[in-house]
């Protein structure tokens, strides 16, 4: 990937409770009606009132696929912001700042100090959320943002609430503007306009409207960050697009409830976070047994247990792959982006229908809680459907058999209900016609047959699955591998090290189950040296891939504080190991998130 020649980032510090989120928000729409690209980062804490939120916003005329690694303006809410980040911020930097409440402190490098004074601007306004619109005047008067753009998105934003209240928002923000203009010097670079307006949304959007798009009709959930997003998008948007969404009274009866509803022929859909994932995986092993189609989305956390419940990990990939007990198949797939989550949706569905058992989508809090922008015309709403071997109308039969041992493995499966197709789904073990063998005698010929008939539908599955492709150079010095929400981070950090003379390629995994393990073996042969990179402390892929291939990288990048990787963190990682310090490379990362 190349770098746009615009490429800025501005970042809102405070604490829970001071609306950080509005004028995120704000200068969102504002961006991607302009037509350029953003990745927002929320680094925030799991109270409701006090601790240090941190929202970065990258912005640039070429796509972005990660939070990036500096910060052009800093806007500080409160003196916690300012000590914490001041001394991070260069010259040529400017940082803005309510100038009655925050003073400046000695640890400066050099950045250009925009003190706004919030009373006089603002009539004595007691609102304490003011200094925020205040705030977002002078941010886009440095930035070179008409401030007729700004009047605008602050009126769609405030309109709800009345006349009166966007125009004490247009009034103080218009005094911040101005201010600004007069005593503070802008930016050279005004944001430039790109060739048509953008969308913004969030990964659990994306899930959610991938999940809609793919004809999702029974939704349930108990709310468990990060993965409420999926939950508050589909109750959004349950009345128009006619899905029935439940929240439950937990993960185990959120796991029942898409189990059955999928039974009953509905393509279902549940989401979570690894505790509670924990609590759905005896209804998971229930689906693979009964081979009902259903699918589970796991945004995972930084654990174990409770965790740090509002930080990022890669931290669930063996979780999910032992999920409940017993040689079952399973489908596990790990979207590489907020567009690739969307995407999967329909692809996933359309295989768990095929192959009639579980899938799992593993996402994680940063593509999750993530903002992104995207181009509407990328977005099928439309993808196509395909049910596999499913009957939906009854017709003659002669001693229908729902578990029949076909060559394929895969069984005619009805709509429940259907006339002339009785059978009976059960937990247990069964024959072809569904009758249990483990009650009163345990058939092991009976029960060989159904687990190798189940084995047999995943013999040709890698065929209607895409193998990964190495990005970059096929002769590069180092290949970096990767999987999930690691990719736009890393094919950012590989055009650092090419353009730093440092020959790198890219080899990204989607699909855990089934994996393509020949495909990539093909690729990793080749490569001069490899390292694998990962938010987790033990290498869980790098162990899953050994696990299946027996290759084992020259090299780790891991990460496990709670943040996401930053390009900058992989490039000093390949270049510690290329200079012989260490094979494990874990970042230093400044405390001030």
């Amino acid at each position: 990937m190349g770098l746009g020649t615009y490429d800025f980032a501005l970042a809102i510090g405070g604490e829970a409770g001071q609306g950080i989120a509005t004028p995120g928000d704000i200068l969102a729409r504002i961006i991607v009606r302009r037509g350029l690209h953003l990745v927002t980062y929320n680094a925030y804490q799991s109270i409701v009132r006090g601790g240090h939120i941190f929202l970065t916003m990258r912005i640039s005329d070429a796509k972005v696929q990660n939070h990036g690694d500096k910060l052009d303006l800093l806007m500080c809410l409160n003196q916690d912001t300012m000590d914490r980040h001041q001394r991070l911020m260069d010259p040529g930097t400017r940082i803005v700042y309510n100038s009655d409440t925050i003073n400046p402190g000695t640890e400066d490098k050099g950045a250009d100090l925009c003190g706004l004074p919030v009373g006089d601007l603002t009539d004595g306004s007691r609102n304490r959320l003011v200094q925020n619109t205040v705030g977002l005047g002078a941010i886009a008067s440095l930035m070179g943002i008409d401030f007729s753009v700004l009047e605008e998105s602050l009126t769609l934003r405030f309109q709800r609430r009345g006349q009166e209240m966007v125009d004490e928002n247009v009034k103080v923000a218009r005094a911040g503007y101005d201010y600004s203009q007069e005593h503070f010097k802008p930016f050279d670079q005004s944001p430039p306009v790109g060739e048509k307006p953008l969308a913004v949304w969030s990964g659990n959007d994306a899930l959610a409207m991938g999940g809609a798009a793919a004809g999702v009709k029974f939704y349930a959930a108990y709310p468990m960050s990060p993965a409420t997003g999926v939950l508050h998008w589909m109750a959004n948007n349950a009345r128009n697009l006619g899905i029935m969404v439940r929240q439950v009274e937990d993960e185990i009866g959120v796991a029942n409830m898409v189990v059955g509803a999928a039974q009953a022929g509905t393509r279902s859909l549940c989401a979570t976070s690894g505790g509670g994932f924990a609590l759905m995986t005896e209804a998971i092993g229930a689906a693979a047994m009964m081979e009902i189609p259903v699918v589970f989305i796991n945004v995972m956390r930084a654990g174990p247990s409770t965790g740090v419940p509002t930080k990022t990990e890669q931290g669930d990939l063996w979780q999910v792959l032992g999920a409940s007990q017993g040689d079952f198949e399973r489908i596990i797939v790990s979207p590489t982006d907020a567009l690739d989550a969307f995407s999967t949706m329909a692809e996933v569905f359309n295989l768990t229908d095929k192959y009639q058992c579980p899938a799992i989508v593993i996402s994680d809090l940063y593509i999750s809680e993530g903002r992104y922008s995207v181009d509407p015309d990328l977005v099928n709403m439309h993808p196509e459907i395909d049910r596999g071997a499913l009957i939906t109308e009854p017709s003659d039969t002669d001693g229908y058999l729902r578990y029949k041992d076909t060559e394929s493995g895969i069984s005619p499966r009805p709509l429940a209900g259907l006339e002339g197709y009785v059978h009976l789904v059960a937990t247990d073990e069964h024959d072809e016609d569904s009758t249990l063998i483990s009650d009163e005698f345990t058939n092991p010929h009976k029960r060989r047959q159904m687990v190798e008939k189940r084995a047999r539908k995943f013999d040709n599955i890698l065929s209607d699955i895409a193998a990964p492709v190495l990005q970059g150079p096929a002769d590069a010095d180092v290949t970096l591998i990767g999987w999930g929400s690691t990719h736009g981070i890393i094919a950012e950090a590989v055009y650092a090290l090419n353009a730093e003379g440092v020959s790198t390629n890219h080899l990204q995994i989607r699909w855990m189950v089934p994996f393509h393990g020949e495909e990539i073996m093909d690729i990793l042969y080749k490569a001069k040296r490899t390292i694998i990179v990962e938010n987790n402390y033990s290498g869980q892929f790098a162990r899953y891939m050994r696990s299946e291939t027996g290759f084992a990288a020259d090299g780790h990048i891991r990460k496990y504080d709670g943040e996401p990787f930053m390009p900058h963190h992989i490039v000093d990682g390949v270049k510690a190991q290329l200079g012989g310090e260490t094979d494990r490379y874990v970042p230093y990362q400044e405390i001030t998130v």
